[in-house]
């Protein structure tokens, strides 16, 4: 942990200047609902009342690759992940196409692919840790020196976005059998066993189902009493990539930029970004409800709402993208409409 620190919250100020805007709005009292609270929230992390439009979102992709992959826990081979890759910076995945239609910059970084991903620009590849991490029932994840290297690789990429102009930082994931160590994640941070957090992934059967809890189950045992600090969880069953992402989040955090998180490897992520900096996970939001059960376990633990339930299980950034507009319009209300105030003749 960072020596007792505790997170800067977002403006109190500023959040209570919004409820009053909002409670004085020409609307009836709560009728907007989600969207009220989610304008507030924005309102606090700007420090403005009411708060600006959201022009410059930012979008990270953290890919790796992940030695439980090669134990069958993943319905799909490893080799995705580098192809996958390759298809973000052709701007053809899933993500791209949502992020094309709602004004999101992507940004997409190889920080432990197990490919040499010849071709790829040099910028994607310019925070790379290691080729593969570690099959975390086996191993470690990580050297507590490779741990280091990717929190400071996020760290780095947030200050970039960031200083590019990014208002809000959206999360996002690529790497096959990345649902596992996640799960571990959450594991670790709420004392859970495998099983309550454990879930399909990409759409494993019952019998992959069942060995991919038996994997993080072994992962947990091994790790043993390591669990119960968070920087020693990320270097014994976590990824490069997802602790790339977890210091990310804490940049973030430190700097006063709100974050919309993803689906379970965000939300994990999160989770361990809170351990680590106590007051951190008031910068974030949830663009969405993932079908696994960890990522519910851990927004319930961190006491975040998400914007949207539509059964997505993509990753990518995907669900975080796709709640974008709901955050937009939850400032347009607070900006836009009128207060009721101005509706009535001076008594």
């Amino acid at each position: 942990m960072i020596d007792g620190a505790v997170c800067t919250p977002p403006d109190p100020a500023a959040a209570a200047a919004a409820a009053e805007r909002l409670a004085g709005l020409a609307t009836p009292a709560g009728a907007l609902g989600r969207l009220g609270d989610l304008g507030v929230w924005l309102a606090a992390t700007q420090a403005a009342v009411p708060p600006e439009p959201l022009i410059d979102i930012r979008l990270a992709i953290f890919a790796g690759d992940h030695g439980v992959a090669q134990h069958g826990v993943s319905a799909y081979p490893p080799a995705i992940t580098a192809a996958m890759v390759r298809t973000f910076v052709a701007g053809r995945a899933g993500v791209s196409a949502l992020a094309a239609a709602n004004g999101v910059h992507v940004r997409v970084l190889d920080i432990g692919v197990d490919d040499e991903l010849e071709g790829v620009p040099a910028e994607v590849q310019a925070w790379k840790v290691r080729r593969g991490s570690g099959a975390i029932h086996l191993e470690d994840a990580l050297t507590p020196g490779e741990t280091a290297q990717a929190l400071d690789a996020g760290r780095a990429v947030a200050r970039e976005e960031i200083g590019a102009g990014a208002q809000l930082l959206l999360s996002g994931d690529m790497g096959i059998g990345n649902t596992t160590p996640a799960a571990a994640m959450v594991a670790a941070a709420l004392g859970l066993p495998a099983a309550e957090v454990t879930g399909r992934g990409t759409g494993v059967d019952d019998a992959v189902l069942a060995h991919k809890l038996s994997v993080v189950q072994q992962a947990l045992d091994r790790a043993g009493d390591r669990l119960a600090d968070p920087v020693d969880t990320l270097t014994a069953v976590s990824s490069a990539d997802l602790a790339a992402t977890v210091g990310y989040l804490l940049e973030a955090a430190e700097s006063g930029v709100p974050v919309l998180l993803d689906g379970l490897m965000s939300v994990a992520c999160a989770l361990t970004a809170e351990r680590i900096l106590p007051g951190a996970a008031a910068w974030f939001a949830a663009g969405h409800r993932s079908t696994e059960p960890a990522q519910s376990l851990a927004l319930d633990k961190l006491g975040i709402e998400p914007v949207l339930d539509l059964g997505l299980r993509l990753g990518e950034g995907s669900g975080a993208v796709a709640a974008v507009p709901v955050l937009r319009s939850a400032i347009a209300v607070l900006r836009d409409v009128a207060l009721l105030s101005e509706l009535m003749p001076p008594s």
